[in-house]
């Protein structure tokens, strides 16, 4: 059995895994709200995490980095907007190329900084919460991108449901020549909503890279961006669920590191490593039954190109 002290590590570990998780589904989630399909995610991650880094070193500022990584995945998502929403290319084999390319860019953007050393973000020493015996460690040990990034569920979820624009973007994901008839500009709303979804997984990605592991490796995302996508169809929608999905997939994942030293559990660690991307594969082949989207509430028109009159 773990101690207290250790229970109280583990799970605050948990916290910081699931942290660029929840940044790139929120992103995906107000893209797909807006009848886009993005699957580039994964790419974006990477090229936000390289960004940042890069800029982290050359300027010292880390957090001018996180902006940076923001930027450049906003950057890849509108150069996605411009294939699918300009161009009418198909979205999900553009989010496959978007990924593809983003694993070349990154790898070519990073070679020269593979190896160099980085202070990540510090820890924010709240005072009087952060000595808390156990509770302390566990939700007032963090970094600003941690607070920042579960601040950005409420806030989700009170654009989409209470704002006028958070309103038309669901309309648009909804019924986009509905939407278009009232005179609401179809086109320029998706591309503000896939560019907010690319700036978001930069900043995933940018977490990464100067705060959970601050350095710089190549591929450093193993895969987060095929799971936050799943994490959107995982809670249906809906951003708080989303907060206890990213919980759920940080937690495997923390475990796994856990087991491998057999304190846990007597399994192998293998297995556990497998779960995230074997429930990702589920997800994503549950998302392509019209059945299982409808009563998932998934929105109507995603994915589908709207042509305009």
């Amino acid at each position: 059995m773990m101690d207290a002290a250790i229970l109280a590590s583990v799970l605050a570990t948990v916290i910081a895994a699931a942290t660029p998780l929840l940044f790139a589904a929120l992103g995906e989630l107000v893209t797909e709200k807006s009848g886009v399909l993005n699957l580039g995610v994964e790419g974006m991650m990477l090229v936000g995490a390289v960004t940042a880094f890069a800029i982290a070193v050359v300027t010292g500022n880390l957090h001018v980095g996180v902006l940076g990584g923001a930027l450049a995945g906003a950057l890849m998502a509108l150069l996605f907007g411009v294939l699918t929403l300009t161009l009418m290319a198909n979205q999900v084999a553009c989010g496959l190329a978007l990924t593809i390319f983003g694993i070349g860019l990154s790898a070519l953007l990073g070679d020269s900084f593979v190896g160099i050393p980085l202070d990540g973000l510090p820890e924010l020493d709240i005072a009087g919460l952060t000595d808390i015996p156990m509770l302390g460690t566990v939700l007032f040990s963090h970094d600003l991108l941690v607070y920042l990034g579960i601040a950005m569920v409420p806030l989700t979820a009170l654009f989409l449901t209470r704002t006028r624009w958070g309103l038309v973007l669901r309309a648009v994901g909804e019924n986009h020549e509905a939407a278009h008839g009232l005179g609401y500009s179809v086109i320029p709303i998706r591309y503000a909503a896939v560019a907010f979804g690319g700036a978001m997984a930069g900043i995933g990605g940018a977490y990464l890279s100067v705060a959970y592991t601050p350095m710089w490796v190549e591929e450093m995302t193993a895969g987060r961006g095929w799971i936050a996508l799943a994490l959107v169809v995982f809670a249906a929608w809906r951003p708080w669920r989303l907060l206890l999905g990213a919980y759920l997939f940080g937690g495997v994942s923390i475990l796994q590191l856990y087991a491998q030293g057999g304190a846990l559990f007597d399994v192998p660690s293998q297995v556990l490593a497998m779960l995230p991307y074997l429930a990702t594969i589920v997800v994503l082949t549950v998302l392509s039954s019209r059945g299982v989207r409808a009563l998932l509430a998934a929105p109507a028109c995603l994915g589908k190109p709207f042509h305009a009159a």
